[in-house]
């Protein structure tokens, strides 16, 4: 996919090379060497210039950012897909529980990545695959998707700098405490390559934050936060504290109410990477989550209390 930047140079950044110019505005080492060697990437109007290039005031730097080649055995695929949120820079979409984000073993097709890579799908721009947050194959919700290189690697530096705030929604057994935050850390279990589990000796540092919004008289309807992004943290973590979620076919196997782990992505808030204003999204209720718990569900707060 192509994306075009247009900068009008100010007496502010007179004198400053491109490349300095571009890494101000969090233009990685790796996309400016790449624009270096891309037909017209860096132009002063649109005559090709290189990096080292000193601006002046007025000046017109014309940026190019462009996929050469698609990502790699992704198969444009007509899989539905819940687009919330699209401009030229980034999309979000609501991901149905059930559905793998990429290929793997036994998941080669209906994959966001397939779904994805159908809904844009340009015969002259091929599409690269730059999912910014990850979730589980049974966990719905909401994912980031960057169309271009810049916008991936400003949202990825945003995700290492905890700057995207994700809030979750999820369903634990048992009378889950009003609030409170579970510092352990996680480590895969000895002998498993999908389980996990609080390890203090070994584990990474796992920070995870609750409230409970409601409670059935047998499941809580509880609300988390992340600090860090381990695999399978909330999972593992209300676990720890001894109440899982249900329909989890890792740490609580029990269907009765649910058949896939009772978690949802439902808000992200985060600035946008390029025009830097603030994006803060939610995810409706899935269905399945709304007829596992018994009783009203009462209105989400929309802040963290």
């Amino acid at each position: 996919m192509l994306r075009t930047f247009t900068y009008i140079i100010s007496k502010d950044d007179e004198g400053d090379t491109i490349e300095t110019f571009l890494r101000k505005r969090h233009y990685s080492g790796k996309l400016i060497t790449r624009l270096t060697q891309t037909e017209k990437g860096i132009c002063l109007s649109e005559t090709a210039v290189y990096k080292t290039r000193r601006l002046k005031d007025g000046d017109q730097l014309v940026i190019r950012i462009r996929d050469d080649a698609p990502s790699r055995n992704i198969i444009p695929e007509p899989v539905p897909l819940s687009v919330l949120y699209e401009d030229e820079d980034i999309l979000v979409i609501d991901k149905a529980a059930g559905m793998p984000i990429h290929s793997s073993m036994g998941h080669h097709t209906g994959t966001v990545a397939n779904g994805l890579a159908h809904y844009l799908y340009n015969a002259k721009d091929p599409y690269v695959c730059r999912i910014i947050n990850r979730l589980d194959r049974d966990t719905s919700g909401l994912l980031i998707a960057a169309k271009h290189l810049l916008a991936s690697g400003i949202l990825s530096q945003m995700m290492t700098d905890r700057a995207i705030s994700r809030t979750y929604l999820a369903l634990a057994k048992g009378l889950v405490p009003l609030r409170g935050t579970v510092r352990a850390p996680i480590a895969r279990a000895k002998e498993s390559i999908l389980e996990r589990c609080v390890d203090e000796a070994e584990g990474k540092a796992a920070v995870t934050h609750y409230q409970r919004i409601a409670y059935d008289g047998t499941l809580s309807l509880i609300m988390l936060k992340l600090e860090t992004g381990r695999t399978h943290q909330i999972r593992v973590h209300m676990k720890h504290l001894g109440n899982p979620l249900p329909g989890d076919f890792i740490y609580c196997p029990d269907y009765s109410r649910i058949k896939r782990q009772a978690l949802h992505a439902y808000r992200l808030e985060f600035l946008h990477p390029i025009k830097a204003h603030p994006i803060c999204l939610t995810a409706p209720i899935p269905e399945d989550f709304r007829r596992a718990f018994q009783a009203e569900i009462p209105s989400i707060p929309p802040f963290w209390m």
